[in-house]
């Protein structure tokens, strides 16, 4: 009876110090283990109109970019320029080896002279057959009104008629050698004035007032027809070219101002103006190409190819319900929020809109006004999650 009275005593006591202890476990995981409520802020769905801002990467371009080589294959004498330097119209920026050029272009000149002298032969040649020509036919009428007097005989009339016919062959020769002679020379001045031409383009010459942004090419190298030596910028052309996400585009159109931040020059954003969306979009990264331009060009100009972020301010939106863009989740492949009545949650799917740089989205349907959802929550929610409003989460951007 001791025995058993002992052992029941210990087992009572060994109780009374468990159950405390599986007590405050309970209280403890139900507080802040996997089963406390988490932690949640709310927000009201209010219905207002948003104006609606992309924002979108970019870098800078150059609308017109004048690339500048030789048109035949040679030897880069000498090149005035480096890149960043300033030029204007006309301005010899370099020069391609001439090689035999001027020796070629010397004797097409001689050989024009040759041929103009030729021509002048056969304008010689040809007046004088074209004066046998009407020496013989004058005789030929003379000998035909001699012949009707029988004052000569018909072998002596047709031996003039066989000279007239002579003369008139010579001269239609002496004719042809002429535009032979013509076309000959008309040749050789074509071919006199195309090494004109090649020697012209052996310089370099700036067609606008720009600068340099690009040099290829030193002296004493070898350029074909077609490759770059330098490219000459015009200032007024310089441009963005922005990519934006496609989902978020909607609305984006020539004219609508922008700001342009340049890495080069902080983050005091510059004013602009979106000139053109582009017709092909990149199917790749998803994204809608477009161009803007800056209202005013800054004083120091920014180096071609630099990145930039570009702010686009869309048309204003009609009202709507607004929400927090945090607020939405995706659930079961559904987008939408978490929707709090009486301490309960229940998941609304959504249909959104436009959204702005602030973190508002607009839905179109799903939502009528006046909810209250979970704006942001320190885990994944579920319908059957216990929650508890706070005014912050740790870590909640304010």
């Amino acid at each position: 009876m001791k025995k058993f009275l002992s052992t029941h005593g210990r087992t009572m006591m060994l109780a009374g110090i468990l159950l405390p202890l599986f007590g405050l476990f309970a209280y403890v995981t139900m507080r802040s283990g996997p089963l406390a409520p988490i932690p949640v802020t709310l927000m009201t769905v209010e219905r207002k109109a948003i104006t609606p801002s992309l924002f979108g990467i970019g870098t800078v371009e150059a609308h017109y970019t004048h690339k500048i080589g030789p048109t035949f294959t040679g030897r880069l004498k000498y090149l005035n320029v480096q890149s960043g330097d300033q030029v204007k119209t006309n301005q010899i920026l370099g020069e391609m080896d001439p090689v035999d050029l001027d020796d070629r272009i010397n004797a097409q000149e001689a050989a024009l002279k040759r041929a103009e002298a030729t021509v002048r032969a056969a304008e010689a040649q040809m007046q004088e057959a074209n004066a046998r020509k009407i020496f013989a036919e004058t005789q030929v009428k003379r000998y035909d009104q001699l012949l009707t007097t029988h004052a000569v005989s018909n072998e002596a009339t047709e031996t003039k008629r066989q000279e007239f016919d002579i003369a008139r062959a010579a001269l239609a020769t002496a004719r042809a050698n002429l535009e032979v002679a013509h076309q000959e020379t008309i040749r050789l001045r074509a071919e006199r004035d195309g090494f004109v031409q090649q020697r012209a383009n052996l310089r370099l010459v700036s067609p606008v007032d720009g600068f340099i942004s690009r040099r290829d090419v030193d002296p004493g190298s070898t350029v074909v027809p077609g490759q770059s030596v330098v490219e000459v910028v015009e200032p007024g052309s310089i441009w963005i070219h922005v990519r934006f996400d496609q989902q978020r585009a909607l609305g984006l159109r020539a004219q609508l101002p922008a700001r342009i931040v340049l890495r080069s020059h902080g983050t005091e954003p510059l004013a602009g103006q979106v000139v053109r969306v582009e017709p092909m979009a990149d199917s790749v990264t998803e994204e809608v190409l477009a161009k803007v331009a800056f209202q005013q060009l800054p004083e120091v100009l920014p180096p071609i190819g630099e990145l930039t972020e570009v702010t686009v301010e869309l048309a204003a939106q009609k009202s709507t319900p607004v929400v927090l863009n945090a607020s939405l989740q995706r659930v079961d492949g559904h987008l939408g929020v978490w929707i709090v009545q009486d301490d309960h949650l229940s998941f609304s799917p959504v249909t959104i809109g436009a959204s702005d740089l602030e973190g508002r989205v607009q839905i179109l349907e799903g939502l009528e006004g006046g909810e209250r959802i979970v704006s942001y929550s320190r885990k994944a929610l579920h319908a059957k999650s216990r929650i508890k409003v706070v005014d912050r989460i740790i870590g909640q951007s304010p």
